[in-house]
């Protein structure tokens, strides 16, 4: 049985540790009060430059001479993936899932014949992916730190997957993100970049489909807006990372918080009944020796 003095000094531990977790829990909630905003305000403006991009590829469909980053290489041979992650930890099941969704990925394109290589973004994805798969990771960047994330570095995101598109390094490129949904809930999503994915029209809403008028012509719109786009996907898939980190990371230090305060309760339930059954014994021996005498 633990002694008094030991009891003291866990609960005295745990309580440390609950001012530690519910202090990570209010900075969380402030970021991620600014980090959703800011996710928030760049989906509507990603969407809609992907569903304009779309109809401009539909236009052209068919013509020769289409820009890689369209169509990609023609083949599905060689694919990269770029798993996005968190730099950091203490954010529950945020990062486990899609190291878990890129691994599955990985594994399913090699049963399938593909070669795979791998471009992590963010250091906790790239220190598990190391141990698995080295050997097809080609670089590795981390999520940019600090209050906001800058443009600038989607920007050299893109320009590194356009270059190596340009080298005929790969043929398909697929980004796996955390999509930010709430507080509770990020969903692994798997977004396909290189060739561009085009969404399908349901007959009841092509009558909604809006008519573009295009000047200049579709080739040098295409040329101009899909390097922009690349761009613009991956730095809202970053503001939906960093939204998703410090929701997963403000529901995680909440559950601690309340379990160190659960283990409080019954570290100090244990100390007091066996404060009490020390104070028992002590009167007995000491009315025992009394009746001795």
């Amino acid at each position: 049985m633990a002694s008094l003095k030991d009891l003291r000094a866990r609960i005295g531990s745990v309580k440390s540790t609950r001012k530690i977790t519910s202090a990570m829990k209010m900075v969380a909630a402030a970021k991620l009060r600014r980090a959703e905003t800011r996710a928030a305000a760049a989906r509507p403006y990603a969407d809609a430059m992907r569903r304009m991009l779309a109809e401009v590829a539909r236009s052209v469909a068919g013509e020769g001479g289409q820009p890689a980053l369209l169509t990609g290489t023609g083949q599905d041979k060689v694919h990269l993936v770029v798993p996005m992650s968190s730099d950091r930890g203490l954010a529950g099941a945020f990062n486990s899932n899609i190291n878990r969704t890129t691994r599955n990925l990985v594994l399913k394109l090699q049963a399938e014949g593909k070669t795979v290589k791998i471009l992590p973004v963010g250091r906790k994805t790239y220190d598990f992916l190391s141990r698995d798969f080295s050997d097809l990771i080609i670089d590795h960047r981390h999520l940019a730190a600090g209050k906001e994330i800058p443009f600038s570095a989607a920007a050299e995101l893109g320009e590194q997957i356009s270059s190596l598109l340009e080298k005929g390094e790969f043929d398909v490129c697929t980004l796996v993100y955390n999509q930010f949904r709430n507080v509770m809930t990020q969903t692994p999503t798997e977004m396909q970049l290189i060739p561009l994915a085009l969404p399908e029209n349901d007959n009841a809403d092509s009558a909604q489909v809006a008519a573009y008028e295009f000047e200049p012509d579709e080739g040098t719109l295409l040329s101009s807006l899909l390097p922009r786009n690349l761009q613009v996907q991956l730095y809202a898939t970053m503001l939906e990372t960093a939204a998703g980190e410090n929701g997963a990371r403000m529901t995680a230090m909440d559950n601690a918080t309340r379990n160190a305060g659960k283990a409080i309760d019954r570290l100090t339930l244990k100390y007091n009944r066996t404060r009490q059954t020390n104070i028992t014994n002590e009167l007995i021996e000491i009315i025992s020796g009394a009746q001795a005498v």
